[in-house]
């Protein structure tokens, strides 16, 4: 059997050279988490009961758009549990011997992670589920008629799975979770909470309304605030003398194309490439995606829930079409159009 992929943060989570950063910023407990008071809540009742049973908690699915704290809750529920995190990507592994050797590795209450869970194949989802279920794993050893079945005892362990995608799971590893979260956008108020916290731990002093700005700008999502909060502390401390002053972030965010809405140049680029190239749509996700030279996943996952929470773009059937209020943040007029074609 192979040795098992060394456990390390999914890639797509953290840019290079800021891995310290982003890990220097994560709360280490619930009571430092801010924000997602329901899920908070529950899950705290969750590990407790789990704690005074001396069992591991149930198996976590935590599901949500990019960068809203999925990876430091299951860092959490491991601090809660006084276990250890092991963490894996989906798409990482992709020889069943490479799981079984992670799942065998496990020790008692350890927390298995894995990032975009809705990217393993069908092989590894497959030994998950008797993993998950009874403890235990099978093995084939050897081929043809000789080939006779192993099980393997697991020690008992938590998996947390979290996923922007909950409709590309299957259903048989969905039902296998005894706990599921969706992770809302925050509200202003908790981002700059946020901010605040981040600025003291990077030992940046920003004032309140510095701080508001950069909440306002952060998509209601942490990882943003964080690194907005990063960029500007660079321009601030070149630039200026190191603090964070609202006149400061006004003249950062401004260099880094980051608007009064939080749209950045790709936002922008995908509103005007509809409005100016395809008449304010419909167009297609694949054709509107070879326009902006940004890949479709990319679009659909990353730029578009926010686009579409402000209601600057509307899907449908026959494809993306930029809204009026679209063409008011663009500054151009809306064109008449009948809604019964789209």
């Amino acid at each position: 059997m192979s040795a098992a992929p060394e456990a390390r943060l999914p890639d797509a989570l953290v840019a290079p050279g800021e891995e310290e950063f982003d890990r220097s910023l994560r709360p280490r407990t619930l009571a430092e988490f801010v924000g997602q008071a329901q899920v908070k809540e529950q899950l705290g009742i969750f590990l407790e009961a789990a704690r005074r049973r001396g069992e591991p908690c149930e198996h976590v699915l935590l599901a949500g758009p990019p960068g809203l704290g999925k990876t430091s809750l299951a860092g959490i529920i491991a601090a809660e549990m006084g276990s250890t995190m092991r963490v894996m990507s989906g798409p990482a592994v992709d020889r069943k011997a490479d799981m079984a050797a992670i799942l065998t590795a496990l020790e008692p209450q350890d927390v298995l992670f894995i990032d975009e869970i809705h990217r393993l194949n069908r092989a590894i989802e497959e030994l998950l589920y008797p993993a998950m279920e009874d403890g235990c794993i099978d093995i084939v050893i050897g081929q043809g008629p000789g080939a006779h079945s192993l099980r393997l005892e697991l020690k008992p362990f938590t998996l947390v799975g979290a996923t922007t995608r909950t409709g590309l799971l299957t259903t048989p590893l969905r039902d296998r979770f005894g706990i599921t979260h969706r992770l809302d956008y925050y509200a202003p108020d908790e981002i700059e909470h946020i901010v605040h916290r981040s600025a003291r731990l990077l030992a940046v002093h920003v004032d309140d309304r510095g701080c508001t700005e950069i909440a306002r700008r952060s998509r209601g999502t942490p990882r943003v605030a964080n690194r907005i909060l990063r960029r500007v502390r660079d321009f601030a401390q070149v630039r200026h003398s190191g603090d964070i002053t609202h006149a400061v972030a006004m003249e950062a965010l401004g260099l880094f194309e980051v608007d009064g809405a939080g749209l950045e140049r790709i936002d922008r680029a995908i509103l005007e490439a509809i409005a100016a190239r395809f008449s304010g749509g419909p167009v297609g996700l694949s054709t509107l995606a070879v326009a902006i030279g940004e890949e479709p996943d990319t679009i659909e996952d990353v730029y578009e829930p926010y686009l579409l929470q402000l209601g600057l773009l509307q899907r449908t059937p026959r494809g993306r079409v930029v809204t009026p209020a679209g063409y008011a943040h663009l500054g151009l007029p809306a064109p008449d159009r009948d809604p019964r074609l789209f």
